[in-house]
């Protein structure tokens, strides 16, 4: 069964205060040569059947709509895995 990977990130303008609690705690641990931190959301999706570029184009309506916030965040990538041709939308 195809899953598909849709990842999810906040604006570059937007402040990302998870992402700064991260980075900030990095170093108290030991973890060193790290710039910056930016925290998304990752949503995995099985589907039925084949994807075709209509199911990808529906479920790209999908995260623009539900499954992100378009005034602060941007769907990143849309990558399709368990295929047998791989294909990724990004």
């Amino acid at each position: 069964m195809p899953r598909v990977v849709v990842h999810v990130m906040p604006k570059p303008e937007i402040l990302d205060p998870q992402g700064k609690a991260v980075a900030a705690a990095l170093p108290r641990l030991g973890f060193e040569g790290i710039a910056s931190v930016r925290q998304g959301k990752r949503f995995e999706l099985e589907i039925e059947g084949e994807v075709t570029d209509e199911v990808l184009a529906s479920l790209r309506d999908a995260a623009t709509t539900l499954l992100s916030n378009p005034v602060i965040e941007d769907v990143v990538s849309i990558d399709v895995e368990g295929s047998a041709d791989g294909k990724a939308q990004a």
